[in-house]
């Protein structure tokens, strides 16, 4: 078998930046960030706390944007407990990935979680030095923590702490212990971090690199939280396209095609600074078509905001988001199999699952995932599934946990989601439904219009005719299909009624008033 030949892709406009990563030609990664909406996600500010909540053990705090931020108890590092004693964590029983903002997770049993009150660790008006860890996402606001790591090449950097955490996609034990040695060299003078899966093979130059540069943009940090007087922004996460390259990119990635010559320059300093022997795959694509167009990577983008999925062998599977929860159902749709029916179910759900962690990392779907697998009878088939599920998933950048699968073919999984998901980013609720997804029928408003007339009718003043204001195709309805009814009602009111169409109501709106006679 050939290996992946991969590239990554970076398209450049005034308005946003994407970068795609593709792997023999089938986009498998995207990164994408708009001007108006930049990401606040590693970004470190002043914050002072609002409000304490010992009731959810967690705190709200200004860090100076519109909604006040969300700080749990387990994200708050308390000062006097020595972390520096504690045991070396391998990265053995961490659920969540290395690159993720945030280091509670590394800690040996979340001793700071077990020893603590909220109410103990804060108070109102206290002042903090605090890093997003997700940005604000529909009514809530940032989530953060005051524990702060700055994210390099081959570590991230925790100054805080005195830990030692090793990716647990780095499998070699013999590479992992020495990896722990080379890092255990610099926690005294700098402090802790976690070697990342792009730090496997590291040289300890290339590592005692990260800790220095690292250092100096800490003490930076510093110094800017010691001078500032107001919550606010003291440090800024680095552009989308470095923050891409820094990490995705890997042995396998052949080229780096970049279509604007500003960021193409700025690009070639990064990497020729940090990742020199990666300075040669780098290229300014100058070409008349869109770059994206060569690779129809906007196609892809648009079918991965389609809500119906089609697979090749003509099933297809349905994905529903909500804020925390995405649900997928999975059917076989044209496709009838040529054995028997399990056959058919299995082949089908096997492709689906494939194309579910696929679109999962498209979107940048997050929160509890359900997945409605086609029910399968023989239990050898759902292991193949699950099997097939779980080495889709190992591929995936955000930590992923299968927590089962049910006898109706149901698997309980979490995708952990930092920044919002595609269709939030691209899309916005429907001002005709309100984000619904349907809309009454004709003859179900038609109802309720008969009804309000029965309730209300004897109520209006005067003795006139009464005017209803309504939509064309509830009016055409009730004159068409309904009339029957209309004539009931009036002799109940004792009222003749008139409608009046209202080119801009909304096909659930009417009203009724009463036609002075």
């Amino acid at each position: 078998m050939s290996a992946m030949s991969s590239e990554i892709l970076i398209n450049v406009r005034p308005n946003q930046t994407r970068v795609a990563y593709v792997e023999n030609g089938t986009l498998v990664d995207l990164k994408l960030e708009r001007q108006t909406q930049p990401t606040l996600v590693g970004s470190i500010f002043l914050g002072k706390v609002s409000r304490v909540l010992p009731g959810m053990q967690a705190a709200f705090v200004d860090i100076g944007l519109d909604r006040a931020a969300f700080l749990y108890v387990g994200d708050v590092i308390d000062d006097e407990i020595d972390l520096s004693q504690g045991e070396i964590f391998e990265g053995e029983k961490e659920k969540k990935d290395e690159n993720e903002v945030g280091i509670e997770n590394f800690v040996e049993g979340n001793s700071l979680e077990q020893k603590n009150n909220i109410q103990d660790l804060l108070q109102t008006g206290q002042i903090l030095l605090v890093q997003v860890a997700k940005d604000p996402l529909g009514t809530k606001g940032a989530r953060i923590t005051t524990h702060i790591s700055l994210p390099g090449r081959n570590i991230v950097y925790m100054p805080k702490l005195k830990h030692v955490g090793i990716s647990r996609k780095i499998e070699n034990e013999e590479e992992r212990e020495r990896l722990k040695e080379i890092v255990e060299n610099f926690i005294e003078e700098y402090g802790g971090a976690i070697v990342r899966t792009a730090g496997e093979g590291a040289t300890d130059q290339d590592i005692m690199a990260d800790f220095v540069y690292l250092n100096k943009v800490w003490k930076e940090i510093e110094k800017n939280y010691s001078k500032r007087k107001t919550p606010g922004m003291i440090y800024s996460e680095v552009d989308v396209e470095l923050r891409a390259l820094r990490d995705m990119l890997n042995a396998k990635v052949e080229k780096i095609t970049v279509d604007d010559p500003e960021v193409h320059k700025k690009i070639t300093q990064f990497i020729a600074q940090y990742i020199p022997k990666y300075k040669k795959k780098i290229e300014l694509y100058e070409g008349h078509q869109p770059l994206f167009d060569c690779y129809d990577i906007d196609i892809e983008i648009s079918r991965s905001l389609d809500r119906k999925i089609w697979l090749k062998s003509g099933g297809y599977i349905v994905i529903d988001e909500a804020e925390a929860l995405v649900v997928v159902d999975v059917n076989t749709g044209r496709y009838v199999g040529k054995k028997d029916l399990e056959d058919t179910i299995l082949k089908t759900n096997l492709e689906a699952v494939k194309e579910i962690a696929h679109q999962l990392r498209i979107r940048n779907c997050g929160g509890i995932v359900i997945l409605d697998l086609i029910d399968m009878e023989r239990e050898t088939s759902r292991e193949k599934v699950l099997n097939l599920l779980t080495e889709e998933l190992s591929k995936d950048r955000a930590p992923t946990v299968i927590i089962s699968m049910s006898e109706l073919g149901l698997v309980e999984m979490t995708r952990k989601r930092i920044r919002p998901s595609l269709t939030s980013m691209l899309c916005e609720p429907c001002s005709y439904c309100e984000g619904k997804g349907y809309t009454k029928k004709k003859n179900t408003v038609a109802s309720e219009i008969f009804r309000s007339l029965e309730r209300e009718g004897m109520n209006f003043v005067g003795k006139g005719n009464l005017l209803v204001h309504c939509h064309s195709d509830v009016a055409d309805w009730i004159y068409g299909e309904d009339g029957e009814t209309l004539e009931y009602v009036e002799k109940r009111i004792k009222r003749n009624v008139v409608f009046k169409v209202e080119p801009h109501f909304h096909i659930e709106e009417f009203e009724i008033q009463t036609i002075r006679s």
